[in-house]
């Protein structure tokens, strides 16, 4: 896959234009200010998110934004500067769907390099199933027994990833 810089065009450090530069100290082209020679790194944004258990049902928010408008999901959004990843997952659950919810343990972590995200998914569990649409990103809710989850309306290919890694486990414990 080509490398993909980011689209900043100024400098942070002195407000100069930023070009592409290949850096041969590190083997790679970067965003380099002209004037002051600053390189600006660009890594991955953290997403953290909760597959939230309930009387062996998973609870799934339908997005009201885009990427993914009308598809269904777990409750997560990015993880914000001075948050841990689980207190960034439980406040998303909170703003998404009304939900306190405990983590039980940590699901798995999934890349998306093509669009620079690293998601973390948590299991959870909730004392109570009055799941409500929360903030603008959502427009329905709805608790899901692992045979009836939408999996053709599901809206990240990594949702259907942990999901199904997630019924797998379930199951196998199960047995």
């Amino acid at each position: 896959m080509p490398e993909q810089l980011p689209t900043a065009r100024y400098c942070v450090v002195c407000g100069h234009t930023l070009i592409k530069r290949r850096i041969e100290a590190e083997g790679r082209t970067r965003l380099q200010c002209e004037s002051c020679g600053h390189i600006h790194y660009v890594n991955p944004r953290v997403v953290t998110a909760i597959i939230v258990e309930h009387s062996g049902r998973v609870l799934l928010q339908q997005r009201a934004i885009e990427p993914g408008l009308g598809k269904w999901t777990f409750p997560g959004g990015f993880l914000e500067m001075g948050e841990t990843p689980e207190a960034g997952a439980i406040r998303e659950t909170k703003e998404e769907v009304g939900l306190d919810v405990t983590i039980t343990a940590l699901h798995g972590v999934y890349s998306r390099p093509h669009v620079g995200i690293t998601l973390i998914v948590y299991l959870g569990t909730s004392e109570s199933d009055a799941a409500v649409v929360g903030d603008f990103e959502s427009m329905a809710v709805r608790w899901y027994a692992p045979d009836k989850i939408p999996w053709a309306d599901l809206a990240f290919e990594r949702t259907e990833q942990a999901l199904r890694e997630y019924i797998s486990r379930t199951t196998a414990i199960d047995l």
